[in-house]
């Protein structure tokens, strides 16, 4: 079981997100648990990580070798991080600053993009423009080898 699909939200006066039943099943049966890292790499999303796979990054982060892509990436991901825990109505808290620097908060529409481990969140708007102004190309999908 992966995280799939894209299912509209909104963030709550308090900046929580209800997660999704199908994603919260997921966390659930896969992960058994409610713990999260939430953080951002480029400020223009939200990204939610079960803490386990968060891990798994850490881990992958202590082998790789001192650079410049290390050093922003951490740099980046520790500033928008924070550990949050799902509370008992399946809602997470995220935050403050991440939220702030991303452009979503109370009442913003969000779009919660499945990414297989992990969850992906947009302002539904901001996403839309990226989407038209940055198509998936025949060229993209010849690379790919897919066909549609």
């Amino acid at each position: 079981m992966n995280f799939r699909g894209n299912v509209p939200a909104k963030i709550d006066s308090q900046g929580r997100l209800k997660i999704p039943s199908d994603h919260k099943a997921i966390l659930d049966d896969i992960y058994g648990s409610g713990n999260l890292y939430i953080t951002s790499v480029k400020g223009d999303s939200i990204v939610v990580y079960p803490l386990k796979e968060w891990q798994v990054i850490e881990a992958k982060l202590r082998d790789t070798p001192a650079s410049p892509a290390k050093r922003r990436f951490q740099r980046n991901t520790a500033y928008w991080g924070k550990l949050a825990t799902i509370d008992s109505q399946d809602r997470v808290l995220l935050p403050a600053q991440v939220r702030t620097d991303v452009g979503v908060d109370d009442g913003t529409e969000v779009a919660v993009i499945g990414k297989g481990t992990y969850l992906e969140l947009w302002d539904r708007e901001k996403l839309k423009a990226d989407i038209n102004n940055d198509p998936v190309t025949d060229d993209d999908m010849t690379a790919l080898g897919i066909n549609m």
